[in-house]
């Protein structure tokens, strides 16, 4: 997959319905933000239309309309995503966010199937769905990030004859998994005030959380720290698995999914430290940490690292 060259020229409407993308990427996804920083202003611009989208389609199932009502919402911007598809949104529409990803996706080779599957993530968020199992769990993570990840590559594309560039959606699919999970683990505490279980039953169970984690402590006589130390586990098997997305990508693209993926895996050590820190409030990194991160990303290293592990494995 290789992107296709942009265009030399935007138009001024195009320009401000990126600009009202990117604010909403500044202020809704520090994170997010600080990784697509490091990209050129074309795909920067591209990703923020696709989180802008995102965070739309988010809103919607966060929000405190009833089901109905967010279920109808939902198949509206489904229609929507059906007229950027077609390339039927002109320049001079009113939604900033349609004209700005219409013209990223022709832009871009983006598969905006997924934003789809994002879509169908967030009606089983509205339908109260719970996950008896990893496997049951892996289905919504896919839909509400794996398919960002494969979205983003069609941003990113791969280096000319990289060797293994086949599997690159593969990869990207599963480092979305590994962010997503990090993600619930982070915030198991405002979920369940929300009234969502994210967490498989089956692993609620094993480590006598199935009463739920609504308060600052575990249920009485739980191993709470075993159950954010098995996630863990899990969480750093798919982060190993979609690393190998790193040497796939051009310098930019790969510095920029490194610092987010090098974010979150720092919030899943701070998590591995002190488990019953996500009950108490929301883990995060301070603002000098993630520079670390993005000057790490930047300079190549775990590209460069990834690359090795994968030359002594083949050896």
């Amino acid at each position: 997959m290789r992107a296709v060259e942009p265009a030399p020229q935007v138009s001024a409407p195009v320009l401000a319905a990126y600009s009202y993308c990117e604010a909403v990427t500044g202020t809704q996804a520090r994170n997010f933000a600080y990784g697509i920083r490091l990209l050129p202003a074309p795909k920067r611009r591209a990703m923020s239309a696709l989180y802008a989208f995102s965070r739309r389609v988010d809103d919607i199932g966060d929000g405190a309309l009833p089901e109905d009502v967010k279920t109808a919402r939902l198949e509206d911007t489904r229609a929507l995503l059906a007229r950027i598809s077609e390339g039927a949104v002109e320049e001079d529409d009113t939604d900033p966010v349609a004209v700005a990803l219409t013209h990223a996706s022709r832009t871009f080779p983006i598969p905006l199937g997924g934003l789809d599957e994002l879509i169908d993530g967030v009606q089983m968020d509205v339908r109260g769905r719970t996950y008896e199992t990893w496997d049951d769990l892996k289905v919504y993570c896919r839909c509400v990030a794996g398919a960002i990840g494969r979205l983003s590559l069609g941003v990113f594309g791969t280096e000319p004859g990289a060797r293994g560039a086949e599997r690159a959606p593969e990869y990207a699919d599963t480092l979305g998994l590994a962010l997503q999970l990090t993600n619930i683990l982070r915030d198991v505490r405002e979920d369940a005030a929300g009234g969502r279980t994210y967490l498989p039953a089956d692993d609620l169970a094993k480590f006598g959380c199935a009463a739920g984690l609504h308060g600052p402590h575990p249920p009485q006589g739980s191993d709470f720290p075993g159950l954010v130390h098995h996630e863990v586990r899990r969480a750093r098997a798919l982060f190993a698995e979609g690393y190998r997305l790193l040497p796939l990508l051009d310098r930019r693209s790969g510095a920029c999914v490194a610092a987010m993926a090098g974010i979150y895996r720092r919030l899943l050590d701070r998590i591995e430290r002190e488990p019953e820190a996500v009950l108490r409030g929301r883990v995060s990194l301070p603002g000098r940490e993630k520079a670390y991160v993005a000057v790490r990303g930047l300079s190549g290293l775990d590209a460069r690292h990834v690359s090795r592990q994968l030359v002594r494995r083949r050896a």
